[in-house]
């Protein structure tokens, strides 16, 4: 299946466009320098405080009569939005995104200051440079030149920028969805953490669960005496693993993405990525039981992290835990936090936007794929808002020495732009 655009542009449109994209050109160095500005202001979390980097945020886009307001949620965390109005009515998109980083974890291990912002050659450096102050950066400068050319689209352009992602977004961009209305849109664009070669359109769905295993404590010499809780736990853990062989019934759109996508996108992602995003995982982070060697622990505890494909819900995983749980002696387990596996259309205008505009930057198409692992986007789709990531590889996300790529940082931006610009000024796109 091929896409295309089958509206025209009106003429001036098209005028319209070509300026777009040569303010564009001729502002990679301010592009450099809001990713820079982003950086330099911390926001780890823990603890999550986002103030000093919701300010600075909200200084760049109090421009050309941008409305900017900083929305706290719980202490210390700051959350922004941000609206500008054509002088038409329309349809509204989202740039979306998130304040909060990783910690820097020790200083010592990096090769430059995790808070300067330091550019080196093609490279810029920092943490959140990648996830996600540099897509950030990048959504912002979309906003900034689409405010200069109102005139030459309708409707509207809102930036989410939430204080809290890391911890699952409940006091970030869920606080601005639920408080805020114009945080709706009818479509939505992330910068988060991935690659502009590689489009967004779903991500797997998450289980967290908490394992508990009763024993009875005893002398290690006197086992006949005891029971012990580690070895309940193992037996229920190698149980709970079986899941990983649940045979899953993707939706086809969403097979034909992944086969599709991998060439492309196993290169970025790791070779395997296809298959995570076709399994049911399991992963257990964390596992405590005992005091000594010698004693026979009473209970034991296992931290687990299931993440399911498309196709699988909350509800069967629900149920087939507490029948295999069911079968284990003194085993108790508690579900956390939960979300569904979520996609919007692989085919959505929007994305038929993000690819024309990555072909003209990148010189090659973008591919549609799903994601293994959680963002914002999910807070869009349980509210039926259709959206994508179109985001940065993630060069040492998390660790030492992150860092984007210049070149990429301004693709992004391009894409981010020239797509809600297509968005904002063509009423359709149809498909052949």
């Amino acid at each position: 299946m091929t896409t295309k655009d089958t509206i025209d542009a009106p003429e001036t449109s098209s005028a319209a466009r070509a300026r777009l994209v040569a303010r564009l050109r001729e502002s990679r160095e301010r592009l450099i320098e809001i990713a820079r500005t982003l950086v330099r202001a911390p926001s780890g979390n823990p603890p999550g405080d986002t103030r000093a980097v919701a300010e600075a945020a909200a200084g760049i886009l109090s421009a050309d009569g941008i409305e900017v307001e900083l929305a706290p949620s719980q202490p210390p965390i700051v959350n922004l939005i941000a609206r500008v109005r054509a002088h038409r009515p329309g349809r509204r998109l989202v740039y979306n995104g998130h304040l909060d980083t990783y910690p820097i974890g020790d200083p010592a291990r990096w090769s430059v200051d995790p808070l300067a912002g330091i550019l080196k050659g093609a490279r810029l450096y920092g943490r959140g440079a990648v996830d996600m102050k540099g897509g950030i950066a990048a959504s912002m400068l979309a906003a900034l030149l689409l405010a200069e050319m109102r005139n030459d689209w309708a409707g509207e352009v809102i930036v989410t920028l939430a204080g809290d992602e890391e911890t699952m977004g409940t006091h970030g961009t869920q606080f601005l969805l639920e408080r805020f209305p114009e945080a709706h849109g009818d479509a939505m664009i992330t910068g988060d953490a991935g690659s502009p070669d590689v489009i967004r359109f779903g991500e797997k769905g998450m289980i967290w669960v908490d394992l508990t295993a009763e024993g009875k404590a005893a002398h290690g010499a006197h086992v006949h005496l005891g029971v012990n809780a580690i070895e309940r736990l193992m037996t229920a853990l190698a149980d709970v693993f079986r899941l990983r062989g649940l045979p899953v019934a993707l939706p086809a759109e969403v097979a034909r993405a992944i086969e599709t996508a991998a060439p492309v996108s196993e290169k970025i992602s790791g070779k395997g990525e296809s298959d995570t995003l076709r399994s049911l995982t399991v992963n257990c982070g964390v596992f405590h039981g005992g005091t000594l060697r010698n004693i026979m622990p009473a209970e034991a505890t296992a931290t687990l992290d299931l993440r399911l494909p498309a196709g699988v819900t909350i509800r069967d995983i629900e149920e087939r835990l507490a029948r295999i749980l069911a079968h284990h002696d003194g085993v108790h387990f508690r579900i956390g936090r939960r979300f569904e596996p979520l996609w919007s259309d692989p085919q959505h205008e929007i994305v038929v936007h993000l690819q024309r505009a990555g072909r003209e930057v990148l010189g090659r198409t973008p591919v549609t794929n799903y994601r293994v692992g959680g963002s914002d986007a999910r807070l869009y789709r349980e509210r039926k808002v259709p959206a994508y990531v179109c985001g940065l590889t993630p060069h040492n996300m998390g660790a030492p020495d992150e860092y984007v790529d210049v070149d990429e940082l301004y693709a992004v931006a391009y894409m981010h732009t020239l797509a809600g610009f297509d968005y904002l000024t063509r009423p359709s796109v149809a498909r052949e």
